[in-house]
């Protein structure tokens, strides 16, 4: 038995099928994409290359490193800074004890509050 290439064995495809695939894609896209197509696969194949290769160089940097021991790994942190409780915010001050001076009334020429009903149109 022979050994199909890592993809194909994947895909489990033939030569058969992969003429087929081929001939169907140049029939649907046209011969003027086709190369289109194939510069972008190769791009993709490339990018994908260079990214897998960045990662397996990472894992091997990682494993040439030598170990942390155990106690740098596990040093005590410092205690916490005691925090400092802060006073509500007032905007009155310590002297106003008595009651709050009554809201203003509105211009007469602004529109009522939105839960009043607006007065009847008058005949002018």
């Amino acid at each position: 038995m022979t050994s199909l290439p890592p993809v194909l064995a994947f895909f489990d495809v033939g030569g058969g099928e992969m003429l087929i695939v081929f001939f169907l894609v140049l029939m649907l896209f046209g011969g003027e994409k086709l190369p289109e197509f194939a510069r972008g696969l190769g791009k993709s194949i490339r990018e994908f290359k260079k990214a897998s290769a960045g990662v397996e160089e990472e894992f091997r940097r990682a494993m040439a490193e030598p170990p942390v021991p155990r106690n740098e790994m596990k040093r005590p942190l410092p205690p916490p800074a005691p925090l400092a409780l802060a006073e509500p915010a007032t905007t009155e001050s310590p002297d106003e004890t008595g009651p709050h001076p009554a809201p203003e009334a509105p211009h007469p020429s602004a529109p009522p509050p939105a839960h009043e009903p607006l007065p009847p149109p008058s005949d002018v």
